[in-house]
């Protein structure tokens, strides 16, 4: 029996383990599928784009780093975002030390920043991608263009590119949502 191609769909198990095998393409999907987990963080602290950029980059080459030394591929996503956090915080510290040597008045300081708040938000958000990619294709697209494109979707638009009738799509749309709760309840959101 053929291997499956590892995609962003695949388990944490699998990606880690074939990533830990050199598969260029578990890496990939590896990312794929946790890049916006990570990119939460330095957006949660209301960093540049290029500072979030400049994390990103380093959280992945740490992970490429220590992934051998990972005990639990099933801890990755809680490696991330620790690792993002770590990294968001490292980078606040280094401005205001600037800030306090140069004299600068700046915002860097948020003296009501919640980590822990940050990190549990993540975490959900990541389960909700999770919840929807899970979701039959048709679903997905819908819940995507109704719920995540600003603005979103007319029905007849929805309709027209995914085939239906401009009147099921509120009926299919219930039915999809009632599905995506199913599967939110089941991780425990």
């Amino acid at each position: 029996m053929p291997r499956r191609v590892p995609d962003s769909n695949s388990s944490d198990e699998d990606l880690v383990r074939e990533c830990r095998a050199g598969n260029e393409r578990a890496w990939a999907a590896l990312v794929e599928k946790y890049q916006r987990l990570v990119y939460a963080m330095p957006a949660r602290f209301r960093l540049p784009p290029e500072d979030a950029a400049d994390i990103f980059q380093s959280v992945w080459a740490d992970l490429h780093r220590d992934l051998p030394r990972l005990e639990q591929a099933n801890a990755i996503r809680g490696w991330l975002i620790t690792a993002a956090t770590r990294r968001c915080l490292l980078l606040k510290k280094r401005q205001q030390k600037l800030q306090s040597h140069t004299g600068l008045d700046s915002e860097i300081a948020d003296p009501s920043l919640d980590v822990a708040a940050l990190q549990a938000e993540s975490i959900r958000e990541q389960q909700i991608r999770e919840a929807i990619a899970a979701l039959p294709e048709r679903c997905r697209a819908i819940v995507q263009m109704l719920f995540y494109e600003h603005p979103p979707r007319p029905y007849a638009e929805v309709a027209k590119l995914l085939g239906l009738a401009e009147g099921s799509i509120g009926f299919i749309r219930g039915r999809c949502l009632n599905h995506l709760k199913k599967l939110l309840l089941e991780k425990g959101l």
